[in-house]
Formats: C-alpha cells, sequence, structure tokens
C-alpha cells in the first residue's frame, strides 16, 4: 500500500520536477501526523481490519526501532517518536525538509494547490491509504509541507 505520500509526491513531481524521492520526504511527516487521528472523518474500507489502524501501525514501528521515546503505552508518544527520527534522518542526510527549501515559488505554488490537489485525490494510490482523504485535506497537507 503506497497511499497519499506518494499520490501528493507524484504531482510535486509532474509539476515542479521534485525528484519522487525527495517529494516523498517532504510529506512523510506530514502524512504520518494525518493518518494517525484518533477518529478519522472517513476512513478507507480494507476487510482484514477490524478497527482503524494506522496510528498502532505508526506506534509498532517506532517501537520496533527503539526510537528514542517511544513508549509501549502511549502510542501517540511513539508516533512523536518516528515522526523526530525522519526530521533527524532528514537534516542527516541535507535533504530538504519542505517543499519551500527546494526553492519553489511560494506564490506559484499556492496557485496550484487546487490542481494538485485534485490530482493526487485522483491519483492511483489514493485509495490504498488508511484514511481516506478529502481534497481539502490534501491542499491543506500541500499548505503544511509547503512550509515544513
Amino acid at each position: 500500500f503506497l497511499g497519499i505520500c506518494h499520490s501528493m509526491a507524484h504531482q510535486l513531481g509532474h509539476m515542479y520536477h521534485i525528484p519522487h524521492g525527495l517529494a516523498n520526504s517532504m510529506l512523510i511527516t506530514h502524512v504520518i501526523r494525518y493518518n494517525a487521528a484518533d477518529c478519522p472523518a472517513k476512513r478507507t474500507a480494507f476487510p482484514q481490519y477490524d478497527h482503524y489502524q494506522a496510528k498502532e501501525q505508526y506506534a509498532t514501528i517506532a517501537r520496533f526501532c527503539k526510537l528514542e521515546g517511544a513508549d509501549m503505552k502511549e502510542e501517540n508518544k511513539s508516533v512523536d517518536a518516528l515522526i523526530t527520527r525522519i526530521v533527524k534522518m532528514q537534516e542527516e542526510l541535507g535533504v530538504p525538509k519542505c517543499i519551500k527549501e527546494f526553492g519553489i515559488d511560494e506564490k506559484m505554488f499556492m496557485g496550484s494547490l487546487d490542481t494538485l490537489a485534485k490530482m493526487a485525490y485522483d491519483d492511483q494510490c489514493t485509495g490504498a491509504n488508511p484514511r481516506h482523504p478529502l481534497i481539502t485535506e490534501l491542499k491543506q497537507l500541500f499548505v503544511d509541507a509547503y512550509h515544513g
């Protein structure tokens, strides 16, 4: 399952020629936070899951990796630890942490939000995201990823 991180990264590559891996890196922390909602308004129906599992799965990743701050009982702390480690890896690798750092003009980017969000919504990967997004939510994720 690839989900909205890839859906959104496809559009950044298409419109702004941001390499796919870098685009994913700029989006991933925002998408993790979005997917780690306690009670999403809309979730994707996966018949093998009896409940929404995104937050608990992100927490499991943090615990498995023995990340600093990961907590065996509190999923929110573990999700925060995962995000913190991703940001640290971005710094260690010297990659842009946000779209703005890649050099995309803010006015031009904000002017393309409607198109970016609609294209990301229609992308084949969106249906595999655990939380089914609204176009307005995708727009907000793009804004968040622009500013970092």
